[in-house]
């Protein structure tokens, strides 16, 4: 068994030199730069941003209501077989050609204030999906932070392994001695070796974490090169450790109510609602439209150029003279036609026309759906209040948690901390008389553990303590870094 591990750590020693030979000149990603990486290239960010341009272009929507309406309309038809001749009157088969066309425009005067609700309305939305954009960026760079010290933490943890590895080696050098000459018994050997196993062991399974925790980080970036992916190691030395008598859990949740994302979320969807009820009642009131339309025509038929006396039947009676009875003559005349005037002549001449004037439209009864409308806007309106007090109390129990579990990780970092020292002292001290031949093999690698364990849980106390911290000030408002 001691000869595969001692195998194992030798194989993994040396691709893990062939590794960082061959990548002298990788980059090193520092907090920054993982956290602007992550918000650019997450899908969940881009969703959001897609939302904020869905909502601009309904803005454009409520402004392009102010303007007034104008479109153009034309249409060329080919009529055949008994129609009418509109020169003559007179029916008969023919095919004729006519093009009509026409400017139509329209403008609300007054429509129960709704454009003016529906452009509010729009801003408000806009301002809801950037402060939702907002909250998804908080919680992604939450998220890498929380990633980014998981990394941290196993590198110390490997450079805490380290060195133990080597007092591991040296102890066993000097112990080997000691046994052949005879001076300590060979079952002292043995657990020395026992221990540098133990110890090589410990190494790569914190080598491996810390691969792990590269491989997680870099799976919320969204990366696909893993094996190349690092993190700047200067960063370990610069952590801050904030003091929390600076906070206070009314503090923070006061700091929350103005600040967090989900607050500002939910007002302005009560506002928004509010926009709704005025719009639905808007519905309900009188609509004054301006209008104004012009159209003409051209026809392909012969014009009436003058008329002549029909020779066939020069006179008709249009009627008799009371008293006499003597009929009333005129002259029986045949219109006299001619090439039909040209296209521009009749379209913007002689046969175009205008109208213009004021609609008005008073919804009296339509099924009570302007109605219902106003009476569901208002059921949202409350829905959204009662929203805004869930997100608060939720927020509250999340805060007394956070500052509960900062308190408490406090607590364990200086508990630990304090194991540690006391730990490490008392690994000094044993050394010294392991050295000398006092203390046995046995009870000397009991107390060494002990160092290794106080060793591991500083350091994920400290971590967890700067990560709880993080997430206090997170919700105090302070951008979440390191």
């Amino acid at each position: 068994m001691k000869t595969k591990l001692t195998l194992v750590f030798l194989l993994s020693f040396i691709l893990s030199n062939f590794a960082q030979e061959s990548n002298l000149d990788q980059k090193k990603w520092t907090l920054r730069e993982c956290v602007d990486y992550a918000i650019e290239n997450n899908l969940t960010v881009k969703q959001s941003e897609y939302d904020i341009s869905l909502s601009e272009i309904d803005r454009k929507d409520a402004i392009g209501n102010f303007l007034p309406s104008i479109n153009l309309s034309g249409s060329h038809s080919w009529n055949g077989g008994l129609t009418t001749d509109v020169t003559t009157g007179v029916l008969r088969n023919q095919t004729t050609q006519t093009t009509s066309g026409g400017v139509s425009s329209g403008i609300l005067i007054y429509g129960g204030l709704q454009n003016h609700n529906q452009l509010r309305r729009a801003d408000l939305s806009i301002l809801a999906n950037r402060y939702q954009l907002d909250k998804i960026k908080d919680d992604v760079s939450l998220n890498v932070i929380n990633a980014y010290l998981q990394v941290l933490f196993g590198k110390e943890a490997v450079n805490v392994a380290l060195p133990q590895l080597e007092i591991s080696r040296e102890q066993l050098n000097r112990t080997n001695k000691l046994v052949e000459a005879g001076t300590l018994p060979k079952g002292d050997l043995l657990e020395i070796q026992a221990t540098l196993a133990n110890d090589e062991q410990n190494l790569i399974v914190t080598q491996n974490n810390v691969e792990i925790a590269l491989i997680s980080l870099a799976q919320l970036l969204q990366l696909e090169d893993y094996n190349n992916f690092d993190i700047a190691d200067d960063e370990i030395e610069s952590l801050p450790l904030v003091n929390l008598a600076n906070y206070s859990v009314d503090d923070v949740y006061q700091k929350a109510l103005e600040n967090r994302n989900e607050i500002k979320v939910a007002n302005t969807n009560i506002e928004i609602a509010e926009k709704d009820i005025k719009l639905a009642k808007g519905a309900l009131q009188p609509t004054l439209s301006g209008f104004y339309n012009w159209n003409s025509r051209y026809s392909n038929l012969d014009r009436v150029v003058g008329f002549e006396i029909d020779p066939n039947d020069p006179t008709r009676v249009i009627g008799q003279v009371e008293g006499t009875g003597e009929n009333v003559i005129t002259q029986n005349t045949l219109p006299i036609t001619g090439s039909p005037n040209g296209f521009s002549e009749q379209f913007f001449d002689l046969n175009k026309g205008s109208s213009f004037g004021l609609s008005l439209r008073v919804p009296i009864l339509n099924g009570f759906k302007a109605s219902n409308s106003v009476k569901r806007a208002e059921v949202f309106y409350e829905k959204q209040k009662n929203r805004l007090g869930e997100q608060e109390l939720v927020l509250e129990k999340i805060i007394h948690t956070v500052y509960a579990d900062a308190l408490g990780a406090l607590k364990v970092y200086e508990a630990s901390q304090k194991t540690l020292s006391a730990q490490e002292g008392a690994f000094r001290y044993a050394q010294e008389k392991f050295n000398v031949g006092v203390l046995n093999s046995f009870d000397f690698s009991q107390i060494k553990n002990r160092v290794v364990k106080a060793n591991s849980d500083f350091l994920r106390a400290k971590y967890d303590f700067i990560f709880k911290v993080k997430l206090l000030e997170f919700y105090y408002g302070i951008p979440v870094t390191i």
